[in-house]
């Protein structure tokens, strides 16, 4: 537990970075053994970019890193479950496991919403849930309550 704790605060760290840029705060992390292969955090809204999620960043990272589409060695840190485009990007770049914070009961695609591992897919990843679960999710409600304040201010 202490090592996907280590890497789960890395995938915070990711994720207040988002939050600095009003970004929906997720962050994620590749690990290869101990080695960071690659971080990234939620960019939609800066990139205008719908496909710029943690995740995929940190995938599209990890690829550049170790020169191919096969990360069956790596182990992906996620603060948010993944989605159902990134849930696929998990599936067929072949991380082998996976680890995330926050449930997501409106969008979660890896055990919430629906589990994409218990499809027959050619690779299903091994799943942790809630590893800094609490932390994971304060940082998401801290950032939709300032949404909400910036809003009725903007209101008046």
């Amino acid at each position: 537990m202490e090592r996907e704790e280590r890497f789960m605060r890395l995938a915070l760290q990711e994720a207040e970075q988002a939050m600095a840029l009003e970004e929906v705060p997720v962050g994620a992390v590749i690990v290869r053994g101990d080695e960071v292969v690659s971080m990234g955090h939620n960019l939609r809204e800066t990139g205008k970019n719908a496909l710029a999620h943690a995740e995929i960043i940190a995938i599209n990272r990890a690829c550049q890193a170790l020169g191919g589409w096969r990360l069956h060695q790596c182990e992906l840190y996620v603060t948010l479950e993944p989605c159902p485009m990134c849930s696929g990007a998990i599936i067929n770049s072949r991380i082998q496991r996976v680890v995330y914070g926050a449930a997501d009961d409106k969008a979660g695609c890896m055990g919430s919403v629906a589990d994409f591992c218990a499809y027959p897919f050619n690779h299903k990843p091994q799943v942790v849930r809630g590893v800094l679960e609490e932390e994971c999710q304060a940082l998401l409600q801290q950032f939709f309550q300032y949404l909400r304040e910036k809003r009725k201010a903007s209101q008046r």
